[in-house]
């Protein structure tokens, strides 16, 4: 069994178009389709003639190598077209309107907006320069199609991959450009094959020093432990056989990028990275999956909190697996379990649907229920009039997510760092505008708290509640954010236009990512100062009511509070960080919603 660190290419050769037929011919059965990707072909081969590389390569082997990357993502008939066609609008004389005569709509419309976004070359230009209107362009051209996303992923990775020839500055200026936008996309797909390759490509030219130094700490990892990898996948496989289980086994190393992430950023030791290798356990059913799960730990020691079940609980963008780490000759080793079709989806993600669409017809992927797409369109509705708002869209489509889950089972997908607020805006509207409070896994949380992955959140609400500047300042998601931004500017004369895009600006500033470590910095809860607040309460509009100052937090004026009635002190106020507030008898039915009294100006 060979090992390969992950987010390498397994073939960096040059291909052939008849390596490409031979590969996708096989799964296209249509002679029709067939022709047209060869007249395809034949078009970009003759167009771009006289054109050359900086390598010194013709350029039409750019758009075979960018068609075998399609190829490897069972991508339709349609996509590949356009992915040989790409840059014929851009580079040659071809008219779109001719390429829409000889190939159809879809091929034209894929070619125009992939022609749009080339047109930015946004590496080209200073890091001034590289700002939210080329992000709004690039996304718009995105969100018309989600094959657009994928040949430009393809021509990206492509691009990666040959960037030798390319001056340092445009080294960096590519590679930091695809850890910030592109590799994030490929991850909200969940195309695993192309975001860990253009992660390692951009650690390569981005810290190479460090690059280095982890490809040589795994190149000797590998040769120390592949002995006993190979013992111990030699037993777990006679297990298999004597339980007439099916399976095809494959290892993998941990791709450098994620270690370099672990040392650099989580500052783990090396010898701390328990998931370097990893035993890749590949059979039939879901069934058989937990079958084998348990043959595993049945015969070697499983380490405690190592278990995950991706399949029952499965990742955003639609991973599913079972991961365990159990210890093999005293070290520990990795295993992931799954089916052939999770598999599938791991490594493509959103190509994936091609593969598995009913009729096999590879172009129709049903979208609807593709978070990133539908943000996508959401951007593409809203892009032109703020760019404050595009913005928060924009950040939500690229950060990380959680997933969290409502009593009754229903996922919620929320970016990092969201609060109670968030969640209750994605559940309704009307539920995010009443809220007064919230439990997670059962207990009560500060609506300021950051909810945690795969936490179930329960909102409390009040009809006599509703949005405020504070909440603004809290929430995460464009969504939670816009709406209480609309209530706010209807309906609180203390509003300002002006303050709103001061916060937006804050939220954007503490989501924008670190350019090439794909880190976020984190938004901290701001109050207004001190000498802004009268230091009396407000529920709602109303301040004329009893309030008690609990002691044991003792709050002032700009702390994130939070309150409850009280039998006989009116309203108490906490910080709303405070342990004992958690802890008040039947908090739930008691708790409203109260705010410091912002000084008129």
């Amino acid at each position: 069994m060979n090992e390969r660190i992950e987010g390498t290419s397994l073939d960096n050769k040059l291909h052939t178009f008849d390596e490409v037929k031979e590969k996708y011919f096989v799964y296209i059965s249509n002679p029709s389709s067939r022709e047209m990707i060869e007249k395809a072909y034949n078009l970009a081969k003759e167009k771009h003639a006289s054109q050359f590389r900086r390598s010194g390569e013709p350029y039409i082997h750019h758009l075979i190598e960018v068609c075998y990357i399609l190829t490897e993502l069972n991508c339709g008939p349609t996509t590949l077209i356009a992915g040989l066609l790409h840059d014929v609008v851009e580079d040659t004389d071809t008219p779109l309107e001719y390429l829409k005569e000889e190939f159809g709509d879809d091929v034209a419309s894929i070619v125009d907006s992939l022609t749009k976004i080339q047109r930015l070359k946004l590496s080209h230009r200073s890091e001034e320069d590289f700002v939210a209107e080329d992000h709004r362009k690039i996304f718009l051209g995105m969100a018309k199609d989600v094959r657009v996303i994928v040949i430009k992923l393809a021509d990206r990775l492509h691009n990666m991959r040959t960037l030798d020839s390319l001056p340092a500055h445009r080294q960096i200026a590519l590679a930091k450009e695809t850890i910030e936008v592109f590799v994030p996309i490929a991850h909200r797909l969940g195309i695993n094959t192309i975001k860990s390759e253009l992660e390692n490509l951009s650690l390569k030219y981005l810290e190479p020093e460090k690059y280095n130094e982890i490809l040589n700490f795994v190149n000797k990892k590998i040769k120390y432990g592949q002995k006993s990898l190979e013992g111990f996948s030699k037993r777990i496989a006679d297990m298999l056989f004597e339980n007439n289980i099916p399976f095809t086994m494959e290892s993998r190393v941990k791709s450098i990028y994620s270690i370099y992430r672990k040392i650099y950023e989580k500052h783990h030791k090396p010898e701390e990275i328990f998931d370097l290798l990893a035993v890749r356990i590949i059979t039939k059913t879901e069934l058989q999956c937990y079958e084998i799960l348990g043959i595993i730990h049945a015969t070697f020691k499983p380490i405690p909190g190592r278990f995950k079940d991706y399949i029952a609980m499965p990742k955003s963008n639609g991973y599913q697996s079972l991961h365990t780490t159990v210890m093999c000759k005293d070290r520990p080793l990795e295993i992931q379990i799954r089916t052939q079709k999770m598999h599938d989806i791991a490594e493509h993600g959103v190509a994936s649907h091609w593969l598995y669409k009913k009729g096999m017809n590879h172009d129709l992927v049903d979208v609807k229920n593709l978070g990133i797409f539908n943000q996508l369109q959401e951007l593409k509705v809203k892009n032109a009039i703020d760019s404050t708002v595009f913005n928060n869209l924009k950040n939500d489509l690229l950060e990380d997510k959680i997933v969290v889950f409502t009593p009754k089972g229903e996922v919620k997908e929320l970016p990092i760092g969201s609060t109670a607020i968030d969640f209750a805006y994605a559940i309704h509207s009307a539920i995010g505008e009443k809220i007064v409070g919230a439990k997670a896994d059962g207990k009560i949380i500060p609506l300021n708290q950051e909810l945690k992955n795969t936490q179930i959140i329960e909102i409390i609400t009040n009809p006599n509640a509703h949005p405020t500047q504070n909440q603004l300042k809290l929430v995460k998601s464009s969504k939670a954010r816009q709406k209480i931004h609309s209530y706010l500017m209807a309906n609180d004369p203390t509003f300002s236009e002006a303050n709103a895009k001061d916060d937006a600006q804050d939220n954007s500033q503490a989501q924008r990512r670190v350019h090439h470590k794909g880190t976020k910095s984190s938004k901290k809860n701001q109050d207004f100062s001190q000498s802004q607040l009268s230091g009396r309460i407000k529920i709602g509009n109303t301040t004329n009511f009893m309030i008690t100052f609990a002691k044991c937090c003792n709050p002032k004026p700009g702390d994130a509070i939070c309150g409850y009635v009280s039998k006989m002190r009116g309203i108490t106020i906490h910080r709303a960080d405070c342990y004992t507030y958690n802890k008040i008898q039947d908090l739930s039915k008691r708790a409203v919603d109260v705010s410091w009294e912002q000084l008129a100006e």
